[in-house]
Formats: structure tokens, C-alpha cells, sequence
């Protein structure tokens, strides 16, 4: 079903990541004669980042959407089923932690230009959109331009509220490939240091550092290079590592730097045309593994909410853009508090570090609980061996009953 509103529907799409590029193609696919235009500010093939990462059942419901592109994407991606936990030289493995995948941002955005532009999107390179003023007319406007977003910027009546959390961190790539999602718990004599690491190519992975900033000043990043933030950490993660080099460098040519994760929410997500997404919309703290999925579920949802629409005139962008609101701050309740939860875990991993390896493995994956930051890590520990034999119980049980 396409729209009805005198036969051509303009649109266009602020950002050329995952976010605008997928929504550009959601629109021409629901109708070829759409208009949609996608302004990136970066030059043509290049991006930034290193691997995203989405669940496999995620991946299934893009092939419903796009099987062509869901199909690149699949062939693109590398799997696990494993989370593995490293603390005081002991590594705890957790083997059923669901189907993920992650596959290099830079191929990912390429597969989606590229089916994009099979289906007649125009993308604009180089273009720094800073206000509705640069663009040209059109029914809709996305702003999916990430959490920095100028465009949203440019509007006070989005009520944005950004905070930023205590931690440091550092994203980086390194050819050091892994067969699980990892999470190492290194001691140095300034403090704790955090890495993240999952392969996101057959021969590339993501590796994330994180510290409290204490530690991080201390043993000098606030004063080193890129090139002596890479060796230092080298040296920190070095068993890990086995040998590899850790990169600095994005693809779009940007050395990373270290920062502070910034969780930004919007009271309105439209205001007239314009409508956020992604990033520009909300924000998840990147332990949580969520970021790419969620930007692309509120684009699904945008164009769900657009299609039943049926009329992209005045009244029915209106219609659409608040059932749209309203949906994706519902579905993103749940998920906003399980991400500032984990969030807060990992600015106070000093309080689990006392524990077994086993334990500390445990509270890390139950790390979205609510009583966990309430209860001595202990305790909250003994009940939850409690309940996880309590559970195994009941399941024999029930399947002796059958």
C-alpha cells in the first residue's frame, strides 16, 4: 500500500548510517514513486566505527522486511553463542547466551547504500546539515544524524536531556579475532581497566577499554597520544591480546578518543516534519549491545506508523509521527532502565571484584536486576544460586509430571 498525497511523497533523511539508509529503503519499497533524498556528512565509502553487533532472531526479522539486503547482511556477519568472563586469571564461560552476530559497520552501511540506491535513493555526500534551512522541501523530514544530532539541536521543542556517565571509554578494532562475546577484568596499580571485545569480521574484532576516570588519569591516558593510548593498552591487555596490535584509527581516517558514554533522551521526538531516530532520538549504553537494533526497530515502527497512515498529508504526518511517539517510548521504557542499570555496573565494578570468578561472572550477566546494586554481592549472590537450583528443580520435576 502506498501513500496517497497528490501522488509523490518527498522525503528526506538526515544521516547516511545504518539508521536513514534502512528507512530510506523501507520507504521505496513500500513505494517505488517516493522521493528520498539521504545527506550524510561524510565523504562517499566512508564511515565510522567497527563492528555492531545484533541477535540472530533480530536478523530473521529483517529478511521479512528486505530479504535481498537481510540476506548480504547475513553473509557478511560472524556468529556466537558464548559469553566468556575473564577476572583474576580464570575465565568463566556462560554457553547459552543466545544467538548473536556482528558484522563491520563499514559493510554494513555499504550493503544498505547500496540497496538504497538500487531502489533509486539519492544520497548526498558531504553535506553538513545544521538546520531544516539547508534542505529542500519535503512531507517529511528524518533526524537521524546520531547523538550529537544538529538538526535536532536546531529545535528547543525536543526537550533534549543528555548525561554523562562516570566511566571512560575507548573504542577500537584490533586483528585479534575471538569466538565469543568477552568481557576481560584487568588490575593495574592505578585501578581497574574493563576491555569488550566480540569479532565482528572473519579476521577483525571490537575492542572496547573502559576504566573510572581516577584510573584512567593515573596511568596517563588523559596525556597520551593515540598511538601511546594503543601501545599502553597493548601492554595492559597483552594476555588477551596474544600478541596483537590494537587500532586507533576508524575507517573514515578519525583516530578514536576516549569519552564519556552520553545517554540523551528526548521528552518530543517530532516537532512539525521533523522526526528523530536512532541515536538523535535515545541512547544505550553500549554494554547493553543494543544500539543498532534499537535505531532500527524505530524506524521500522516510523514506517509501520507512516503506512497506516495512509495519507502523508499535514494531518496524517501529524497522526502518524505521534502514534509513532508513543509506541517506541513505550517499547524503549524497559530497555532505558536495563541499560542504565548495566551501565552502573561497570562504574562500580570494585564492589564485585571480591568475589569467585564464578560469582563475579554471575552478577555481571545478572547485572540488569534491580536488587542487585541494593543487596551485599554475596547475598545477592546466595539467592541467586537459590533460585537458579530452585528453577532446575521445578524444570525436572514438570518434566517428570509429563
Amino acid at each position: 500500500m502506498g501513500f496517497t498525497n497528490g501522488g509523490i511523497v518527498k522525503i528526506v533523511c538526515v544521516g547516511g548510517g545504518p539508521t536513514g539508509l534502512y528507512f530510506s529503503i523501507l520507504m521505496k519499497l513500500w513505494n517505488p514513486a517516493n522521493e528520498v533524498i539521504v545527506f550524510e556528512r561524510n565523504k562517499e565509502g566512508v564511515t565510522h566505527g567497527w563492528g555492531v553487533i545484533m541477535e540472530r532472531r533480530f536478523l530473521d526479522r529483517l529478511v521479512e522486511l528486505d530479504a535481498e539486503s537481510a540476506a548480504e547482511i547475513a553473509m557478511r556477519a560472524v556468529s556466537w553463542h558464548e559469553q566468556a568472563v575473564e577476572i583474576n586469571g580464570r575465565r568463566e564461560v556462560n554457553p547459552d547466551n543466545g544467538h548473536a552476530c556482528g558484522v563491520s559497520r563499514q559493510r554494513f552501511v555499504d550493503i544498505l547504500t547500496a540497496r538504497a540506491g538500487g531502489l533509486g535513493v539519492e544520497i548526498r555526500y558531504e553535506q553538513d546539515i545544521r538546520d531544516t534551512s539547508q534542505l529542500p522541501e519535503a512531507d517529511l523530514i528524518l533526524a537521524a544524524d546520531g547523538a550529537s544530532s544538529q538538526l535536532r539541536g536546531s529545535h528547543a521543542q525536543f526537550c533534549t536531556r543528555v548525561t554523562d556517565g562516570r566511566n571512560k571509554y575507548i573504542w577500537l578494532g584490533t586483528g585479534k579475532v575471538w569466538d565469543a562475546f568477552n568481557f576481560f577484568f584487568v588490575p593495574t596499580e592505578a585501578g581497574w581497566i574493563y576491555g569488550h571485545a566480540y569479532p565482528h569480521e572473519p579476521m577483525t574484532s571490537t575492542f572496547i577499554a573502559e576504566c573510572d576516570t581516577r584510573t584512567w588519569a593515573a596511568l596517563g591516558f588523559d596525556a597520551a597520544s593515540p598511538s601511546r593510548t594503543c601501545d599502553m593498552l597493548e601492554e595492559i591487555f597483552a594476555d588477551q591480546l596474544d600478541g596483537r596490535r590494537l587500532w586507533t584509527q576508524f575507517p573514515d581516517g578519525v583516530d578514536s578518543r576516549w569519552l564519556n558514554f552520553r545517554t540523551v533522551s528526548n521528552e518530543r521526538w517530532y516537532h512539525g516534519n521533523v522526526v528523530l531516530a536512532g541515536d538523535s532520538a535515545h541512547t544505550a549504553h553500549f554494554s547493553v549491545g543494543l544500539g543498532t537494533t534499537l535505531a532500527l526497530q524505530d524506524v521500522i515502527a516510523l514506517a509501520g506508523q507512516l503506512r497506516r497512515a495512509g495519507s502523508l498529508s499535514a494531518d496524517g504526518i501529524s497522526a502518524a509521527l505521534a502514534a509513532y511517539q508513543k509506541q517506541r517510548q513505550a517499547e524503549l521504557e524497559v530497555h532505558a532502565t536495563e541499560a542504565q542499570r548495566s551501565a552502573l555496573w561497570f562504574e562500580n565494578v570494585p564492589r564485585y571484584v571480591g568475589l569467585s570468578s564464578r560469582q563475579f561472572a554471575a552478577v555481571l550477566h545478572a547485572r540488569r536486576a534491580p536488587l542487585l546494586p541494593k543487596l551485599p554481592p554475596r547475598l545477592f549472590c546466595l539467592l541467586h544460586d537459590i533460585r537458579q537450583r530452585s528453577a532446575a528443580v521445578n524444570a525436572v520435576r514438570n518434566g517428570l509430571v509429563r
